[in-house]
């Protein structure tokens, strides 16, 4: 499979589409830019931007380019997932002369940026997500970082920190991505302690917060001392269990001034990476449609699109160290995260002996279970 890499022309796998690899044309050359006309970048969020999860790591990213010279960006907080943000699309370009729309939520895409795009051929619609495929309008791309990798590290910590053996999930449903988020916290954790369990509950949805307390304050009661979560924003999770004296670990962005003492880590994305990269090539003319922008942009680690957050003073020096060794083989690619025989929590095989997957391949779109030790049912 292709790596994702900026610079290349090729359609990127992505990380939730169904859809095999394909070729993508060049379609030309670079466009000169405009040198004192400044590129208008809109970023769209579906909560507020300091929400401690998904929006506050996206506009990490914003904030990232808003400085650099020739770029301004305009923001719009709490958009929902309705017509409503065609409107505010819509508004960015007529208004404030948007050339660059960055809608930031999974539910934006289908119907509304491709409805925008169709109408606005010359602006570019740079979604975050893994939605992007051959035949879309040709303004329209995809980028993306995969966490897996990041919640095995994190699984380790948790693995060396628990001091009941007794680890616990708050998903907000059972879909791939909340369920790679998972299984590859557990793998990493049962890689340092083969026989440890985690108990999960699902809330229902992404943001419910009082669902996320009780889901909490449940697992507490039953001797979890490890909480990691996936939901749009883990701060009602991370504050919980620290108000129960239990250890953290979050995900999105850094959460560690939310509970001092029992954040341990989590798993955050590095958009800046992404969007630093992608100001480059716009100021240098290139676009989606002339080919001089990859229509699909996805990793993981080893392109520093995922880091692990502050550790928490609960982490060892040993763990830490550990951490450290394990990313190394991570990135070189002598740890495979999903690297066979893996079971599910039934006692099925799902990934055999001798089979290996790459964050990044087709077959882990297709993790539709959860792996064993962990306690809990999909459905």
């Amino acid at each position: 499979m292709a790596t994702a890499a900026f610079g290349a022309t090729s359609k990127l796998w992505t990380g939730c589409s169904s859809a095999p690899p394909e070729t993508q044309a060049s379609g030309g050359g670079a466009a000169s830019p405009v040198a004192d006309k400044p590129i208008v970048i809109g970023f769209i969020y579906n909560a507020p931007k300091d929400d401690y999860g998904w929006n506050q790591a996206q506009a990490k990213g914003a904030a990232a380019i808003a400085s650099i010279p020739g770029i301004k960006i305009v923001e719009q907080e709490s958009v929902p997932e309705t017509k409503e943000v065609q409107e505010v699309m819509r508004n960015m370009i007529d208004q404030n002369g948007a050339t660059v729309i960055v809608p930031t939520s999974f539910g934006y895409f289908d119907p509304h940026v491709l409805a925008v795009a169709k109408d606005y051929p010359d602006v570019q619609f740079f979604h975050s997500g893994t939605l992007w495929k051959e035949g879309l309008p040709k303004n329209v791309g995809s980028y993306f970082a995969l966490l897996d990798e990041g919640q095995y590290l994190a699984g380790r910590i948790a693995a060396q920190t628990t001091k009941t053996g007794k680890l616990g999930f708050v998903g907000a449903k059972p879909i791939n991505p909340v369920l790679r988020n998972i299984n590859s916290f557990m793998l990493g954790a049962r890689s340092i302690k083969p026989d440890i369990k985690m108990q999960v509950i699902f809330t229902g949805d992404w943001s419910l917060p009082v669902k996320e307390a009780e889901a909490t304050n449940s697992l507490a009661d039953q001797g979890v001392d490890v909480i990691s979560v996936h939901v749009d924003s883990p701060k009602v999770v991370i504050e919980t269990a620290e108000k129960r004296g239990i250890f953290s670990s979050g995900l999105h962005s850094d959460q560690s001034a939310l509970a001092p003492k029992g954040y341990l880590t989590g798993t955050v994305y590095n958009w800046p990476t992404i969007h630093k990269k992608y100001v480059e090539l716009l100021k240098s003319g290139k676009t989606l449609m002339n080919g001089g922008i990859p229509h699909q942009v996805i990793g993981s680690l080893k392109e520093d699109y995922i880091s692990l957050a502050t550790f928490g003073p609960a982490v060892s020096a040993a763990a830490k160290k550990d951490v450290d060794a394990t990313k190394a083989k991570i990135v070189d690619e002598s740890l495979i995260v999903y690297k066979g025989a893996i079971k599910d929590n039934t006692g099925a095989v799902k990934i055999p002996a001798g089979t290996t997957y790459k964050v990044t391949d087709a077959a882990t779109t297709q993790i539709n279970w959860l792996a064993e030790g962990v306690v809990g049912k999909v459905s």
